[in-house]
Parts: structure tokens; C-alpha cells; sequence
């Protein structure tokens, strides 16, 4: 093969992200898949600051034909026939072992946070069968060589670049390249390659899951268990989470008519469910939980059940001479709180950086170092949070509260960066933030703590305080109010009264609203009539 100044490995939507970025840095690439488009695969449930970091890309880049898929509505009038489910928010509910769920009216067993205020910037579940492959397609219409079917064997390190020995049709290749990225997921084709040492996240559980497609999936506000009157959204237009001791269900619609489900469970839970069994796991698991067996009642899957024995994944280094790593082949914590999509694409942010200075090699190398110890801080730094959510499943106020640290935080982020100011929001969560990432961490560990010394039920009040002391700093969307009984709708009062957070005026902020679509078009003076009424 021709040498080339990038050789890409994954064809996922990370990797053609990087293509496309790369191709319109002038650079040679080729992109390797080891298998076919279309496919299946998870990861498909994106956010506010996902979408927000995704539009930066396309602007610094001029990736102007992916920068409809950034919204719903955008998605829906300019490729309606790549598939895509509406994500208007996070849905929870707290289930408890053998009992139907019980809605309680104080909404202590729910947790409702709205993501956008109507459905045309609505963020969206990405179908990544259709999006994957858009992607490819894109790469390749850009100018990057694209190999599929092609397995690769070998990766040889030199001072000028990589050498990959590889595989397709039964011909042998050897592929040469100035720099290799891995996108090829956890324990990827250069962790093996390379014999990249993994680094366990420090009290994260052992964690196993099971998922597929179904059809036939109830929606949630037509079951009598779930009903309740004027929500901040569509419940079923979210993220769905059940959360039971031991783990939680996902629950993912598309507009094509297929619905994304699965369980994450520490290994104890998995263990008694046998989960490797794949069905009949997913059976007794329901079986357990006579609201969400409901839900699924009539629902089949359209694919084959997939087992993976160990979610949690960590190497120790994410770049190197020659090679770097995209977080998604970095690192796997959970999709509990929907962070991958958004720690794939600020990775890809950071890599593309790095790539600019591709002419300067020592520039580069040192921009991808940096960029691979930025990439496992921030994965350190969720699955810290994540850590603490298995640890307080069995305690859903609690549970509920910790989550908290993550919408406070991708809030406060999303309102920085579209005003301009990103060096506010800093790292993924906010980690280096100089107040909110100690509050975070300390909060986190204590949960911990208080969990391994079975002390979690009699301090958990203190907990909770401490939560909604470590948000309050950088809350822009009013998640410090307990009067909202866990559900946040989306409001501009919030935000404007957090105008001095964000070192802004409410004027700025009035400007930044309109800029990101956050009102209909309705005239001026009603927006102003909108904006007087959420402010209080």
C-alpha cells in the first residue's frame, strides 16, 4: 500500500469523524474496518454538550453536511432517512426487587431533566446502524481510501511513522503511515497490538451487560404504574433509565420503530441472573421487575442478544510515539449517564488540534500526549461519578441527588461554550475546576466510603446536603431548588439569575438564548413576555 499520513483503525463514528477532520487538514488517510457497513452497535444516546462540541467541530472543520445531525429537527429536514430517535431529556425511575413501581407523589422514586425545551434543538438517540455508515460514506466522499473486511495482524512502531501488517480477502497488506489513530473500541486492535497495559478504575465495580433491539416496546405514559399529569417532557422522548439494586435498564426509541434496551449490573446481579445466557437472563430479569415486564410484554428482540463479561475498561497510556488512542479505545466506564458520545467527540476536539500541527512532528507528539492525559483524567474523573451512582442504587434520593453533579456540571459547560467562553467550563464534569471538581470528588468518595463502611443509610442525608452545596457554584439551571420535586424542566430564569457564574450580563445571556434556538418564532415581544415569566 501507499504510505499515508494517517492511518485510521475503526470505522465507527469516531474514526470517520477523524477522517473527515484530517481530510480537511490536507492530509492522506485510510480508514480500516474489520468489518461492514451497515452494522449494529451501542452507544447511541447523545447530549446538550455532546450536540454543542459536535457543532464546534463542523464550524472549526467545515463539516458542513454533518452539521444538521446536531439537532432533531435539523436531522429530520435534511437526512430523514438516517435513523435517529428524539431525546428530550433523562427519564429515572427507582425500582425495588419483586414490586410493581410505585409512583410515589412525592416523586422520591423519579427523576425527570429536561434537555432542551421543544423538539426542533432537541438532542436525538443516534441509530448507528444508519449513522455509522452516513459517516463512512462522508469519509470517503471527502478523499479518504477506505478498506473494510481487512484484519490486521501486527503494528510495527518506527521513528518516522508505523508499519501494520494486515489481512483482507485472504491478501496479505502492509500498510504504511506517518500516524495511527485507534478508534476500535475497548481492548482495540492497539491495545492488543501494543500490549497496552490496562489501569483499573479505583472502586469501580465489576460490571457485566446485556443488550439488543426490540420492537414492540410499550411507551411508558400509556402504562397506568408511570401515568402522571403534565411532565417536563414526553417521558418516553428520553433516555430511559429503570435503577434497581444491582444495576439499571436503558430504554432508547427510534423513529423507525426499533427501540435500544439493555442492563448494566455489578457482577453479583449478573452473576445470579446468569446474564451470559443472553434471553432467558433477560427474562428472569424482567420477571424481577413487574413494571418494567410490563413495558416489554409484548415487546421481541430483532437481533441476537449481546453478552459482554467485563464493561469497565482502562489502559494506562493513551498515546504514544506514532499512535494515540480516541477515548472510545481509551477507556469504557458505563452508559449510565449518556457520557461517551460527549468524551469521544472532546477527544476527537483535541485530536484534530494535534493534527493541525501534523507539518511540526514534535508538536504533534506532544499535543497527543497531552490530549491522552486530558482523555483518562476526565474517564477517571466519570467513572469516579458512576462509581458512587452503583454505590447509592438501592437508595434512589440518594442515587438521584449524585446525578446531579453531572447535569449541574454539562449545564454549566454548554452555557460557557456558547457564550464563548470555554476555558470556564474546562475538562469533561468540570474535574479541574478549582471548587466543583474537589466537591465532586469529595462527594463521590464519600458515598464510597460510607458504602464500604455500611454507614450509607444513616449518613445519607448529610450526603445529600453535601451534593447540592458541591452544585450550587456553577448550577445555571436551577438544580439547587428541592421544590422541584426532581423534575427540572428547561427555564431561562435559572440561567439569567446565574448570569455573574457565568461572568456574564443577562443582556449576553438574552443573546446566547436566541442564538441557540432555545425559543420559538414567535414575535420579539412575546419572547420577552417568555423570558420575564420563567425568571419569575
Amino acid at each position: 500500500m501507499n504510505d499515508f499520513d494517517l492511518l485510521v483503525i475503526g470505522s465507527g463514528f469516531g474514526g470517520s469523524l477523524t477522517t473527515l477532520i484530517a481530510r480537511r487538514l490536507g492530509l492522506s488517510v485510510l480508514l480500516i474496518e474489520k468489518g461492514t457497513h451497515p452494522r449494529f452497535a451501542i452507544g447511541e444516546s447523545s447530549s446538550p454538550l455532546a450536540n454543542l462540541l459536535l457543532e464546534e467541530l463542523c464550524d472549526r472543520y467545515g463539516l458542513d453536511r454533518i452539521r444538521p445531525l446536531t439537532a432533531w429537527g435539523s436531522w429530520q429536514r435534511t437526512y430523514p432517512h438516517v435513523g435517529c430517535g428524539l431525546k428530550r431529556g433523562f427519564t429515572f425511575y427507582g425500582h425495588r426487587a419483586g414490586a410493581p413501581f410505585p409512583n410515589d407523589p412525592e416523586r422520591r422514586d423519579q427523576l425527570l431533566v429536561a434537555a432542551s425545551p421543544r423538539d426542533e434543538v432537541a438532542d436525538t438517540h443516534w441509530y448507528r446502524a444508519d449513522f455509522d455508515h452516513f459517516l463512512v460514506r462522508e469519509a470517503q466522499a471527502a478523499g479518504a481510501d477506505y478498506l473494510d473486511q481487512t484484519s490486521l495482524s501486527r503494528v510495527e512502531p518506527r521513528a518516522d511513522g508505523v508499519v501494520v501488517e494486515a489481512e483482507r480477502k485472504g491478501r496479505p497488506l502492509r500498510i504504511t503511515g506517518k500516524l495511527l489513530i485507534d478508534a476500535s473500541g475497548p481492548r482495540g486492535f492497539l491495545h492488543r497490538a501494543l500490549e497496552l497495559p490496562e489501569s483499573a478504575f479505583p472502586q469501580f465495580p465489576r460490571t457485566e451487560g446485556l443488550y439488543t433491539h426490540f420492537q414492540d416496546v410499550e411507551r411508558l405514559e400509556s402504562l397506568r404504574a408511570f401515568s402522571s399529569s403534565q411532565p417536563p417532557y414526553p417521558v418516553d422522548d428520553a433516555a430511559v433509565h429503570h435503577v434497581f439494586d444491582g444495576g439499571w435498564i436503558w430504554v432508547l426509541r427510534f423513529g423507525n420503530g426499533l427501540v435500544s434496551a439493555g442492563v448494566a449490573a455489578d457482577q453479583t446481579f449478573a452473576r445470579r441472573l446468569r446474564l451470559e445466557e443472553g434471553e432467558p437472563a433477560w427474562n428472569r430479569l424482567l420477571a424481577g421487575l413487574p413494571s418494567v415486564q410490563e413495558q416489554f410484554a409484548l415487546a421481541r428482540a430483532v437481533l441476537p442478544f449481546v453478552y459482554s463479561s467485563r464493561l469497565p475498561f482502562r489502559v494506562a497510556a493513551a498515546a504514544g510515539p506514532g499512535w494515540a488512542l480516541l477515548p472510545s479505545a481509551a477507556a469504557f466506564i458505563d452508559p449510565l449517564l449518556s457520557t461517551g458520545i460527549p468524551l469521544t467527540i472532546s477527544g476527537i476536539a483535541r485530536i484534530g488540534e494535534a493534527l493541525e500541527s501534523h507539518s511540526d512532528r514534535p508538536t504533534l507528539e506532544r499535543k497527543l500526549a497531552r490530549s491522552g492525559r486530558i482523555m483518562l483524567f476526565e474517564a477517571d474523573t466519570a467513572a469516579l461519578l458512576v462509581s458512587a451512582l452503583y454505590a447509592s442504587f438501592a437508595d434512589f434520593e440518594l442515587f438521584g441527588a449524585l446525578t446531579l453533579l453531572y447535569f449541574g456540571s454539562a449545564s454549566y459547560a454548554e452555557a460557557a461554550r456558547r457564550l464563548g467562553r470555554p476555558e470556564l467550563a474546562g475538562s469533561f464534569l468540570s474535574g479541574d475546576h478549582p471548587a466543583f471538581g474537589p466537591a465532586l470528588r469529595s462527594c463521590c468518595r464519600a458515598v464510597l466510603d460510607a458504602r464500604a463502611r455500611g454507614t450509607l443509610a444513616a449518613e445519607r442525608e448529610l450526603l445529600i446536603t453535601r451534593v447540592y452545596g458541591a452544585i450550587e457554584p456553577l448550577d445555571v439551571a436551577g438544580f439547587s431548588d428541592r421544590g422541584r420535586r426532581n423534575w427540572h424542566p428547561v427555564e431561562t430564569g435559572p440561567l439569567l439569575a446565574g448570569a455573574q457564574k457565568l461572568g456574564a450580563t443577562q443582556a449576553e445571556l438574552e443573546a446566547m438564548l436566541e442564538r441557540s434556538g432555545f425559543f420559538a418564532s414567535e414575535e420579539p415581544d412575546q419572547r420577552r413576555t417568555q423570558l420575564k415569566d420563567s425568571s419569575g
